[in-house]
């Protein structure tokens, strides 16, 4: 290689362009669930391997409660982790936290916000939500793409009200859009509605967010569900989605339903998604 070529493949790399990032999503069931022989102390450490496994570099957690969030920073010590519980912003209720590998990532901004009226106020419900709901964010500095930021939010949209996950939809693209400041970003969450559904179109309308699944599985399938209730099927709707702003695209894309010891590891599947970086966000109607 030339010392020209030489030059313009580091610029290329530090300006993001090429490297990759591994992220997934993932349901852990809140660690109180009544679930028997599925609740959290006999499946806590298949929740651990399962994520391992999937090798991943972020991961957006739903359902920890600070004892399940707590358990897996200990289990996990590759990964800085950054959450709140939802019902004060502090250790009360189910978190919505995100891992990530702490010698690739510094965490130079974080946040939370209650998809409500109100977003600013810890604990707030919003709309017709039968629970208070909310997102948790954090801007990491990659070190393997020469400082470059990226904007990573988690989120939980509520199981019972169809107003209220349409309107935190919307709240949530809003945010988004100032948070990420034209940067890139990526959005992980279970969103408790498919992707025929008003949020979903709410979401991915705009063009500033792709659904990283089916841009990897164009034609869709009736084998997407990612709630399975323990019985480790993937029929019904994929609810749990990982989006990304244009700056990358998805070069791979899975629902893991793998067992971990014969057994599912919660009561949803993790969904991955392998993102490569893009020096600077296409048209939506660019096409590579």
């Amino acid at each position: 290689m030339s010392a020209l070529a030489a030059l313009a493949a580091a610029a290329a790399i530090g300006a993001g362009a090429g490297h990759e990032m591994r992220v997934a999503s993932f349901n852990v069931r809140y660690g109180t669930a009544p679930d028997g022989e599925h609740r959290w102390d006999v499946r806590k450490e298949r929740v651990v391997a399962a994520i391992e496994r999937i090798g991943a570099d972020v991961v957006g957690l739903q359902e920890a409660l600070a004892f399940q969030a707590s358990h897996l920073r200990d289990k996990l010590p590759a990964f800085e982790y950054f959450g709140a519980g939802r019902d004060d912003g502090k250790e009360a209720g189910e978190q919505c936290g995100i891992l990530f590998r702490a010698a690739r990532f510094e965490r130079t901004g974080a946040g939370h916000f209650w998809l409500s009226e109100t977003p600013d106020v810890a604990g707030s419900r919003g709309f017709d939500a039968a629970l208070p709901r909310m997102a948790t964010w954090v801007r990491l500095r990659d070190r393997e793409a020469g400082g470059r930021e990226v904007l990573v939010v988690n989120t939980h949209f509520d199981h019972r009200g169809a107003r209220a996950r349409l309107e935190s939809a919307k709240l949530l693209l809003e945010r988004v859009r100032a948070l990420a400041r034209d940067g890139p970003a990526v959005v992980t969450g279970d969103f408790n509605c498919g992707e025929g559904s008003e949020p979903y179109a709410a979401l991915l309308g705009a063009g500033l967010l792709v659904d990283a699944f089916r841009e990897r599985h164009p034609e869709r399938r009736p084998d997407e569900g990612t709630f399975h209730d323990y019985g480790g099927g993937r029929d019904g709707a994929r609810i749990d989605w990982i989006l990304h702003t244009r700056h990358f695209r998805a070069v791979e894309a899975e629902i893991d339903a793998r067992p971990v010891d014969g057994r599912p590891p919660s009561d949803h599947h993790p969904v991955t998604a392998l993102l490569r970086g893009w020096k600077r966000a296409p048209r939506a109607d660019r096409r590579d």
